[in-house]
């Protein structure tokens, strides 16, 4: 075992060795590393074949788990994770405040019954989710791989089956992308698959320390005296999994959470909705509520005790703990502390729990949004954020993809000045060309319209020849060719696969790759090129670049990228094919096409030599390599012009309906994309977010600050303004009258979102009815979330379909993906997703308008039905002398919130709806309560406080003022204690049962058993705790035996019977029989053993004394000269006992 310091600096001892084997035919060579390194790494050492090397480094082991638990840890760390809230702590507290007998009136059983039942619902939630998420812990790498297998640690490629020890991985664990790629060993070690080469194999590799660049590798491989440079080409990375080709073999860089999967898992931020963050400031201040409550119950406590309970001492003197009347206020302030703890309702985070997955499911179950061309249903991924749904204002958009399907379909294109394609749309008539009879190897699927273009090929002009050769060269696209003739294209992007299939179908097919040549067929004639270079695409370079030499001999850079890059690039002879161009680029971005550049340069044999040689020192830099070869790309990448390409890409059906019925819910769109701006501009008002009909469609364009802030002030001096005198106030952007649009681009958007002109950018763009923001980066998408999040405050939601939008989805506070042709990126970031952008509509004015109406409704009615509950022992308190005294007995207190009301409100809180869902999508205006958060707010909160204040006060009072001067035409009294603690609970289940029925809107079989059933068990509860037979069984705990519900219907029919005068004074004594059960009550059993025994005979007159002390009590406690009535003494024996 070896020792590595843990977060806190502590020396933690494990064991350490584990094996990565190399496996071959009959032999198994292993080396090993170890785990953690003590010290921070500034670069990784690992040699083949050498475990005493290895050891000294300790690296990390392969070992890894994603599970939080097991058997033996679940118990002890749930719990603790558990405790970590308020609300469990608290009822913790609570239930150790019950077993102190002096401060408890109540059983233990009344809180840890509702405590563990919390608990165990959330502990199989955590199970679950835990179970789901665990992977089975790996504790070897063999780096002998075999098809279709995934790489468990991140290797070093050394050789493959393949020739040229190419190998191919599909990576859509880590990026999302389904398309192949292609990596190659170093050229010196792809002969090492033979199993004596690899036991002798002895080379050290020094590489740059774990980090989570996916990317990038940086290293260098020392072999026979020699070094080779190492870049992630060369790498295959846990998560890849090995593609077409039968067996690779490999070293072991990084393992376990080294690798560069593992080191980009951090911990997604945890979101949490508004109405989160407004309920625990609620419970707050409920806390408070309480903690006012007890001590005004102890202040009256100890004013009793001072002005009453002392003249008793002698009688009744104080428990040995208590010895004045402020330590008695102090115990007493604890024990309404415990009797008020309902106040907090303990089971509210569950049920919230409860409700929202029951929200989640029917996302997951709702047929409407699903989408059966790619057989995917939408799939709510957290159950945290629905009620979010339905408070949504701006939402921000990715546009490939999301707004578009991402098929790309090749257009147009122009050619050293001659523009080419014609659009279906505008000739619907036009037949698509037929490629067959001109070039065998054409896909069949492939369409275009314009034979102008065809008729350039077949005529062999040679701009366009050279034009459709740069199509065939100049990409990453790998070639699987599964009989004559018949190939599949596998490329990085929906763009470069239309653009190569574009070139196959004019005659210029790309057949096949090696690390070394490219094979294509040219008008029918093969010919085979030498790959001398590849400059490779990046989101910094917005260009790519190949350097091959033809079978001639001749060297040529191809180049293709962004427009507004390779202009900059030009020879300034190219300056009158570059305007006219760019003219044709701004008209195929006007029709919404995506453009692309393209350009070519002549190389000599000199300039490739000098080129190649500083090319070759670059890459075999050890440090800032990425820098030094953008350095050399940049000396070479000066072209000449050739032309451009168009490629369409639809729209998705249903995009334009779904922003105009999101638009009139008060809901603003803004699409964050990486197109050009004339592109972006079509598609909006392709999508009907800009209109004809709006005001004025604000550009900003400034490359500098001077004039971004121009033209941002500009577009505030647009916007119409009342006078110009008065300084306009804070809000006025946005009452402005008119509909305006925004385009940005990114040079001006970097500007907008410094610091000093954030917040004019945000007052302009938030006054427009839609923004638009082109040439943006991934960055940039996240930070015009958070500013949006920083100064409006308003629930953002930010949707997209591929990896550039990862940050963009994790910014906002909700995430949608869309399960499109860029792969599961965003998916697997995404809060929500789904297949078509359309879905989007029904999932706010929908299910998110439902998710937020039912959890308002829910957390108003649980509010009061609590407060209904718990205020009744409040205005007790002051007619039992403070003593803490309940009004309910304990089982009911237990279960009421368990048993006898829980059930009704989940049924409401999941199944109730205001109008059906077609209507909420006729009437989006039904939207806005929820962004105004009109339903549950502070206000809100203290209106449903109020109504159960009002319930409690009636539910308290009326049955005590009826009880208790109440007495028979016999003098006998018509009800006791029990009788009234019995009344009220019926009373206050009746009436929180009757309100929850008239919140209720929609009706479903669920509400209707939920809401009687839960009415008809209290009462047969009820009848079984107070029943003869439990009294007989369990007489300690039972102590309200007898016909309590018999009671309390002839005490109420008496007393209006007694009214209209209709019922004889013999007849209402002979229906005595509840009183004579309250009086069977007030026995215990024994007494009669005892007279009989004769004991008690010679404590008359201690008996005849407690008499007259009691009535004297009663007329001190009670305030009358009257006898003392069965309801006096019952409460005042309770306040003795107490």
């Amino acid at each position: 075992s070896v020792s590595y310091p843990n977060s806190k600096g502590e020396l933690v001892w494990e064991p350490v060795w584990w094996s990565v084997s190399l496996a071959m035919t009959n032999i198994r060579f292993r080396f090993f590393l170890c785990v953690s390194c003590v010290s921070a790494e500034e670069e990784r050492r690992v040699r083949a074949n050498d475990r005493e090397y290895n050891e000294k480094f300790q690296y990390a082991s392969n070992c890894i788990m994603t599970s939080k638990y097991n058997i033996i840890t679940f118990l002890p760390i749930n719990l603790f994770e558990q405790f970590q809230e308020v609300a469990n702590t608290y009822f913790l507290f609570l239930l150790i405040l019950q077993l102190i007998p002096q401060i408890s009136s109540l059983s233990w059983f009344t809180t840890i019954v509702p405590l563990a039942l919390v608990l165990s619902i959330t502990a199989v939630k955590d199970a679950t989710d835990d179970y789901y998420s665990k992977s089975v812990p790996v504790n070897a790498v063999d780096a002998n791989v075999s098809y279709n297998i995934y790489f468990q640690a991140d290797l070093l490629l050394l050789s493959s089956s393949e020739p040229h020890g190419l190998c191919y991985i599909e990576t859509a664990e880590l990026d999302g992308e389904t398309n192949m790629k292609v990596r190659q060993s170093v050229s010196v070690t792809s002969e090492l698959g033979d199993s004596n080469n690899l036991a002798s194999f002895d080379g050290e590799v020094v590489c740059e320390p774990p980090n989570n660049k996916l990317d990038r590798f940086c290293g260098t491989l020392y072999w026979r005296e020699k070094k080779y440079p190492l870049t992630n080409q060369n790498m295959l990375l846990r998560g890849c999994v090995l593609r077409n080709t039968e067996a690779c073999y490999g070293l072991v860089i990084f393992a376990g959470p080294d690798t560069k999967l593992m080191q980009n898992s951090g911990r997604t931020k945890f979101k949490r909705t508004s109405i989160d963050r407004l309920m625990n400031t609620l419970v707050l201040w409920i806390f408070g509520f309480l903690v006012c409550m007890g001590v005004i119950l102890a202040v009256g406590n100890a004013v009793w005790e001072r002005e009453v309970g002392s003249l008793f001492q002698s009688y009744l003197p104080w428990d040995p703990p208590v010895d004045n009347f402020l330590f008695s206020a102090f115990l007493s302030f604890w024990s309404y502390v415990i009797i008020l703890n309902t106040v907090v309702p303990i089971s509210l985070y569950v049920s919230v729990e409860v409700i929202r997955l029951g929200h989640s499911y029917f996302i997951n179950w709702d047929q409407h949004m699903f989408c059966s061309q790619c057989n995917t249903a939408a799939e709510a991924r957290t159950t945290t954020l629905n009620e979010e749904l339905g408070q949504v204002e701006y939402i921000f958009s990715d546009k490939t993809g999301t707004l578009t399907q991402n098929i790309m379909i090749f257009n147009k294109c122009s050619i050293n000045g001659q523009t080419y394609g014609k659009s279906k749309g505008r000739w619907p008539k036009a037949p698509g060309l037929d490629f067959t009879p001109f070039n065998p190897l054409a896909d069949p699927n492939f369409c275009f319209y314009d034979d102008t273009l065809l008729e350039s090929v077949k005529v062999g002009d040679l701009h366009t020849h050279e034009f459709f050769r740069l199509l065939s060269l100049c990409h990453t696209v790998m070639s699987e060719e599964k009989s004559e003739g018949e190939l599949l294209y596998k490329a990085q992007s929906p763009d470069e696969g239309a653009l190569v299939t574009a070139a196959r179908n004019f005659g210029f097919v790309f057949r096949s790759r090696t690390p070394g040549t490219i094979t294509t067929t040219e008008m029918g004639r093969p010919v085979t090129y030498t790959l001398l270079a590849i400059l490779d695409f990046n989101n910094i370079r917005k260009r790519m670049s190949v350097i091959v030499r033809n079978p001639e001999g001749k060297i040529r850079l191809y180049c293709k990228g962004a427009d507004t890059v390779l202009f900059e690039r030009l020879h300034p002879c190219n300056q009158e094919l570059m305007n006219i161009t760019s003219d044709h680029l701004n008209e195929y971005a006007a029709d919404g096409l995506r453009t692309l550049a393209l350009a070519y340069r002549d190389l000599s044999e000199d300039e490739w030599e000098t080129w190649s040689e500083s090319h070759r020192c670059a890459d075999k830099a050890t440090d800032c390599r990425e820098d030094r070869l953008a350095a050399t790309y940049e000396q070479i990448e000066q072209d000449m012009l050739l032309g451009a390409t168009a490629i369409e890409d639809k729209l998705q059906e249903g995009v334009p309906e779904t922003i105009a019925v999101l638009s009139l819910a008060n809901i603003k769109i803004w699409v964050l994309t990486g197109d050009k701006q004339e592109t972006a501009v079509n598609i909006g008002y392709s999508c009907k977010m800009l209109t004809d009909d709006m005001t004025e469609v604000f550009i900003i364009s400034g490359h500098t600050v001077q004039r971004q802030e121009g033209d941002v002030l500009a577009g505030g001096e647009k916007q119409p303004q009342c006078s110009p005198s008065p300084p306009p106030p804070p809000n006025f952007m946005e009452n402005i009258s008119g509909e305006f649009a925004l385009v940005i681009n990114g040079h001006s958007l970097a500007h907008a979102l410094e610091a000093d002109m954030e917040r004019e950018f945000v007052s302009t763009a938030c006054a427009c009815k839609a923004v638009i923001c082109c040439r943006v980066t991934p960055l940039q998408k996240a930070q015009v979330v958070e500013l949006i999040k920083k100064h409006k405050k308003a629930v953002t939601l930010a949707i997209g379909d591929g990896a550039n939008d990862v940050s963009m989805i994790k910014s906002a506070h909700i995430g949608v993906g869309i399960s499109g042709q860029e792969g599961i990126q965003a998916v697997l970031a995404s809060d929500y997703s789904f297949a078509q952008f359309r879905f989007l509509q029904r999932l706010l004015l929908v299910h998110g308008r439902w998710s937020y109406l039912r959890m308002c409704r829910f957390l108003c009615y649980f509010f009061y039905k609590n407060f209904a509950f718990t205020m009744v022992h409040f205005w007790f308190g002051f007619f039992c002398g403070f003593s803490a005294q309940t009004v309910y007995d304990q089982y009911f207190i237990t279960l009421y919130n368990i048993v006898y009301t829980s059930l009704p409100v989940l049924a409401m809180g999941i199944f109730d709806q205001d109008v059906p869902d077609q209507r909420s999508l006729e009437y989006p205006k039904l939207y806005e309560p929820g962004q105004l958060n009109l339903l549950f707010n502070k206000r809100q909160f203290f209106i449903c406080i109020a109504q159960g204040i009002y319930t409690s006060v009636v539910l308290f009072f009326v049955p005590y003022a009826v009880l208790s001067d109440a007495t028979q035409s016999t003098g006998v009294p018509l009800a006791d204690y029990q009788t009234f603690a019995v009344t009220t609970a019926t009373a206050l289940v009746i009436v929180v049962s009757v309100q929850i029925a008239l919140d209720t809107g929609f009706w479903t079989v669920f509400n209707h058993v939920f809401v009687w059933g839960s009415l008809g068990s209290y009462f047969t509860i009820m009848f079984a705790l107070h029943s003869q037979t439990l009294f007989r069984i369990f007489p300690n705990q039972f102590h309200f035996v007898g016909r309590f519900f018999f009671s309390v219907c002839l005490s109420h029919t008496y007393r209006a019977w007694r009214g209209k005068g209709s019922v004889s004074e013999g007849r209402l004594g002979a229906r005595g029989g509840s009183r004579r059960s309250g009086y069977a009550f007030a026995h215990q059993e024994g007494f009669g053993e005892l007279i009989t025994s004769g004991k008690n005979m010679r404590l008359s007159s201690l008996a005849l004394l407690s008499m007259r002390f009691l009535v004297f009590a009663s007329q001190t406690f009670f305030g009358s000269d009257k006898e003392p009535d069965s309801v006096d003494v019952v409460l005042y024996h309770h306040r003795l006992k107490n």
